[in-house]
């Protein structure tokens, strides 16, 4: 970034210290001070909310330079914490109206930056609880100057039941989410009929729901799941699999994958009219 190519200077009371990019950083706190003053926050959500079992396992790494410096810069315009007390509303949260469409989980965020690149009509909220991803991506799309990103921290499944109106999403995308090999956490998996039901509620008649995976049990757990949800119905008139559609970029893990021989499944199931809404 461009701030990193200035002559370093002692970083001013309570400022982050600037390094090389790439270069790891490492910042004494005093006690109960906050990681990112003004970035995304540790728990958003706190002790409102039951203590559900969670379909995600947050993973500590080290953060960046340049991470660091993306969100203490632009979490305030492009950042969401996941608290749970609002309703927010999407064309303030964005400055338009375009479509949205919800990714739960990007990783360090490459492939959500390469479809917001190539699709500025819609509009992308990405969820997730890495923070180095957080900051990976918020750089990505002020470098490409991306202006249909936003990134939420914290757990979805708040945010699609407290903080998303019925009907605003026009789209879900959820790739290569934790399969949770081990069957006595299959209760863990995302993909339930629970969560598809809440899901539903905020898609629009029409919108997509998206799942990629490499883990062939969870991709078929997945399939079963939508195929009996009176919510959904398959875009394929087979009834099974769909084909990678152009718009998901292959990820470079993605790719090492199929190398292994790995078989990726993309799913493609969409909201069906209201008359079949759960009340």
């Amino acid at each position: 970034m461009t701030d990193s190519l200035n002559t370093p200077q002692a970083p001013a009371p309570g400022e982050l210290p600037r390094h090389t990019p790439g270069v790891s950083v490492r910042h004494t706190r005093a006690k109960g001070e906050p990681r990112f003053p003004d970035g995304p926050v540790a728990d958003p959500a706190g002790s409102h909310f039951e203590r559900r079992i969670r379909s995600f396992q947050p993973r500590r790494s080290r953060v960046t330079a340049g991470q660091a410096d993306a969100l203490q810069r632009l979490w305030p315009s492009r950042g969401l914490d996941i608290d749970g007390q609002r309703v927010i509303d999407l064309a303030e949260l964005f400055g338009n109206t375009h479509p949205v469409v919800l990714e739960i989980g990007f990783g360090m965020g490459e492939a959500t930056a390469r479809m917001a690149a190539e699709d500025p009509g819609t509009n992308i909220l990405a969820v997730d609880v890495h923070t180095p991803g957080q900051g990976n991506l918020l750089s990505l799309a002020d470098r490409h100057g991306l202006g249909n990103v936003r990134v939420g921290n914290g757990d979805a499944i708040i945010l699609l039941r407290e903080m998303l109106a019925p009907d605003s999403l026009d789209g879900l995308r959820v790739y290569f989410p934790d399969p949770w090999p081990k069957k006595r956490h299959h209760k863990r998996r995302l993909i339930q009929p629970e969560f598809l039901t809440l899901a539903a509620t905020r898609l629009r008649p029409g919108a997509v729901v998206h799942c990629a995976t490499d883990w062939e049990p969870y991709a078929q757990q997945m399939l079963d799941v939508l195929t009996a949800h009176p919510d959904f119905e398959n875009t394929r008139a087979d009834g099974g699999f769909a084909p990678r559609p152009d718009f998901r970029p292959l990820t470079r893990f993605e790719g090492q994958g199929l190398e292994k021989g790995h078989v990726v499944n993309d799913l493609l199931f969409r909201r069906v009219p209201h008359d079949n809404q759960h009340p």
